[in-house]
């Protein structure tokens, strides 16, 4: 019977680039989704601030909704 392959995806520590800073993405520039753009209002209306732009890229809203679920501690 022949050895499993190895699966990274099962290391206990995955290789690095499974994360991206926003500003580092192919598509970061594009605008956000609707998902961004829905999840972004839900979290401003929780931390009682302006809802987002509706001109956000998609790296802008990433961060803005890291940031505010850092704020929301969530």
């Amino acid at each position: 019977m022949a050895d499993t392959p190895h699966n990274p995806k099962l290391d206990e520590h995955p290789a690095s680039n499974t994360e991206k800073d926003p500003s580092q993405w192919v598509s970061g520039g594009d605008p956000m989704t609707g998902a961004q753009e829905s999840y972004l209002t839900t979290l401003s209306e929780e931390a009682h601030v302006e809802p987002p732009s509706p001109d956000l890229s998609k790296a802008d809203a990433s961060k803005r909704i890291d940031e505010l679920k850092g704020k929301l501690d969530l």
